[in-house]
């Protein structure tokens, strides 16, 4: 069994992070607290983005929003701790003193043992970092970060709207302050290969984060991406295709990298293509299974000396 895994999975789980640093069951909490976003201000933003991130509860008070979703998730796993996850939008695009506002309304409630924000790298002032760095003190932080790719062309076709260099920043002021690191990238990007894929893995160990999320670019209805793909289609990956890229992704990976999300989860309704996504658990069982076929485990061709 891999030394970062209590699934007999052969990279290093969530599941086996939490456990280890709270000795018991966590989960997260999905919260909308309402936030836009720096790059939807032109009315379209990433391409992939139909609205944002989602609408659903954005008018809903956090505290209740928070005992909505708690209560199924609690229902499986009792007597487990929480993460309070800001999910949707871009969370840290707002004044400091609406981010307290926000953040304290659900770090107050019970059980609750740390933050996770997902945010982008050009929605971190100073200003804003030093209250990451005291909010670090007092909870257990997390901060995700959009990458998508390390390509220039990549990250100018999906109209990400900020550069490397922009990113690169951001995570080393994050790590500078200790804060716990996700980053997220897509796998698919029109024009990328398989190589240029696992160079973005290279790059993230470089970086010292602490975890990632592995998504399959999707297309969804109503977005810009579907507008291209519909008039001028590109090569989706194949399932085959994406299970080989991701267990190649993972051998570069340094083991100590904490593997949050390793698959996309699109709504079946908003879903255009790939309709191989929506088989979520047969995805990740045959990832299990192509990394036991080739006897492969998270670290192995990175080199630790």
């Amino acid at each position: 069994m891999f030394k970062y895994s209590l699934d007999n999975k052969r990279y290093h789980t969530l599941n086996y992070f939490y456990r280890s640093k709270f000795d018991s069951k966590v989960f997260k909490v999905s919260l909308n607290a309402g936030f836009s976003c720096p790059n939807f201000r032109n009315g379209k933003g990433c391409i992939f983005c139909k609205d944002g991130s989602g609408n659903i509860y954005k008018d809903i008070p956090l505290k209740e929003q928070f005992e909505i979703v708690k209560i199924p998730l609690e229902k499986k796993w009792p007597n487990s701790k929480y993460i309070a996850y800001f999910q949707a939008n871009t969370n840290t695009y707002a004044s400091v003193n609406v981010l307290k506002e926000k953040y304290e309304s659900v770090l107050s409630k019970p059980n609750v043992v740390g933050l996770a924000i997902a945010t982008r790298s050009d929605a971190l002032s100073t200003e804003i970092l030093d209250y990451l760095s005291v909010l670090n003190e007092r909870t257990f932080l997390t901060v995700e970060i959009g990458l998508q790719s390390m390509h220039k062309e990549s990250l100018e076709f999906i109209k990400r709207g900020h550069d490397l260099d922009n990113f690169y920043k951001a995570i080393k002021e994050l790590k500078k302050r200790n804060i716990f690191v996700v980053v997220h990238i897509i796998n698919g990007i029109p024009g990328e290969t398989k190589e240029m894929m696992v160079d973005t893995v290279k790059y993230l160990n470089s970086l010292g984060i602490d975890g990632i999320k592995i998504h399959m670019l999707y297309i969804s209805k109503g977005t810009e991406l579907e507008e291209i793909y519909l008039n001028n289609p590109f090569h989706i990956l194949t399932k085959d295709e994406y299970i080989d890229i991701v267990c190649e992704q993972l051998e570069y990976l340094d083991e100590k990298i904490v593997v949050e999300r390793i698959t996309g989860d699109p709504i079946k309704e908003e879903l255009t293509e790939p309709t191989w996504l929506l088989k979520k658990f047969c995805v990740l069982n045959d990832i299990d299974k192509e990394m036991k076929k080739r006897d492969i485990y998270q670290g192995d061709k990175v080199n630790y000396s």
